[in-house]
């Protein structure tokens, strides 16, 4: 069973045992079922779980903004394609939180739970806009690690990237180091998200034990939400900048981006789409490989608009349940630390979760709202995914076309770059062609 069906499968038994226990009696306080399954057995595994995703917050997000600065400081930047797409793919993660904060304050979605808090959470009040500003530089680094400041911990990941940069090649072997450490937290990142069904039973279990009903349509309402963000996100702001900065047609766009979404869905990685989106954007909608080969993977690294969308609408959700009145300089944070910590993310289920956990501690929520949402955020996650790298695609058309590198014919032919039994076939004569010229040159060379 695919870890996606075993994270459903326990969100289901955990919110079925949870309301069998709240609605037959037995979870009153000081009661044996209380005291060793629900606030024993259960709330144990869920710290656990919630414990090892604070653990892996600093330096995976300190790792994969240095790899992600070094790869976006590579000289390609310098010129108008790297620009164009690192404005853009920033404009719509900023625009997708902003919006997805929009609906979910005004449909106060998480409202009516604040039992849940349980009298021992007390979130910290949000910070006046010009402290979060000038805590933004750390006197102390070190420090600033090691109190989960977040903001502190991204900008002085971005300057230590740039400055590897700028040091060059004695750096170079630095930089593999980082890599592999990189390399070695999404590693476990992934053994730890295994344990998630685990944990999404207990957490879930609990919860509906103490709080009933009524939180499994609040759950429901967030879902609703969520999804209506993206698909807003996806359908209007998207198509918004595809047609007013390029003026390509978006239905010929949708059409041909369809395939790329349902293999996102079913991967939930963007990284692990790249070749189904450069063939896509190249071969059915006539973008140049001199920038796709540029605008696609970068997006991988920095487009995620779709984690941006689920961080805004889960931390309105999580701040109503808990009570906790962000205001305008928390949710201005929300959006700052979205935007930063979407560069070097890297692309793979799960790190979602990570970067929500880093934003809760930095705006006062308590990381253990997660796991509310967590069992439905494998499901969500895939429709985050195909809207991450829908937004890919469009980038790479409307930057093409402003360079003069988009075959506006090849896009408007509705059957251009179709896999069928023919096009196959005409690939496997190209191969062979290419294999016959390849030997030729090597019986020429001198």
């Amino acid at each position: 069973m695919s870890l996606t069906n075993k994270v459903l499968a326990a969100m289901v038994l955990g919110i079925i045992v949870g309301l069998v226990i709240n609605y037959s009696g037995i979870n009153a306080k000081g009661g044996t079922v209380n005291t060793y399954v629900v606030d024993g057995a259960f709330a144990v595994i869920g710290k656990l779980f919630v414990n090892a995703l604070k653990m892996l917050v600093v330096p995976l997000v300190m790792f994969s903004l240095i790899c992600g600065v070094c790869g976006i400081g590579d000289v390609r930047l310098l010129g108008r394609i790297g620009s164009k797409a690192f404005f853009l793919y920033l404009l719509t993660t900023a625009v997708a939180i902003a919006t997805a904060i929009g609906f979910a304050a005004a449909l106060g979605i998480g409202s009516g739970l604040n039992a849940i808090a349980e009298v021992t959470f007390s979130g910290k009040a949000a910070p006046p806009l010009t402290e979060v500003l000038t805590n933004i530089i750390p006197s102390n680094p070190i420090n600033a690690m090691a109190q989960g400041e977040m903001l502190s911990v991204i900008f002085f990941s971005m300057m230590l990237g740039i400055s590897i940069l700028l040091v060059g090649r004695p750096a170079k072997s630095f930089i593999e180091l980082i890599e592999v450490l990189n390399e070695v937290m999404m590693k476990m990142v992934t053994i730890i998200m295994n344990l998630a069904p685990y944990a999404v039973f207990c957490l879930l279990a609990k919860a509906m034990a103490n709080l009933g009903f009524d939180l499994l349509l609040q759950l429901l309402g967030y879902v609703a939400v969520l999804v209506g963000a993206l698909m807003f996100h996806l359908f209007v702001t998207l198509m918004i900048i595809l047609k007013v900065f390029s003026g390509l047609s978006i239905s010929k766009f949708l059409a041909k981006i369809r395939n790329v979404q349902i293999f996102a869905f079913s991967t939930s990685s963007s990284n692990a789409t790249i070749p189904v989106t450069l063939r896509a954007v190249t071969r059915r909608m006539g973008v140049n490989n001199s920038v796709a080969s540029f605008t696609v993977p970068f997006g991988a690294t920095i487009n995620m608009d779709g984690t941006a969308i689920m961080q805004g609408v889960a931390t309105v959700f999580i701040a109503n349940v808990y009570n906790v009145d962000l205001g305008l300089s928390g949710y201005l944070t929300v959006i700052m630390m979205s935007v930063l910590a979407s560069i070097g993310t890297a692309g793979v289920p799960g790190v979602g979760l990570i970067m929500l956990s880093m934003v809760f501690s930095q705006v006062g929520l308590p990381i253990e709202g997660i796991g509310l949402i967590l069992g439905v955020d494998r499901l969500l996650d895939m429709i985050r995914t195909a809207v991450n790298v829908s937004g890919d695609a469009a980038v790479s058309c409307v930057v093409a076309k402003s360079e003069g590198k988009l075959n506006v014919d090849v896009y408007n032919d509705p059957s251009a770059g179709e896999v069928d039994a023919d096009s196959i076939h005409i690939d496997h004569e190209i191969e062979e062609e290419l294999a016959h010229i390849i030997n030729d040159n090597k019986l020429g060379d001198k």
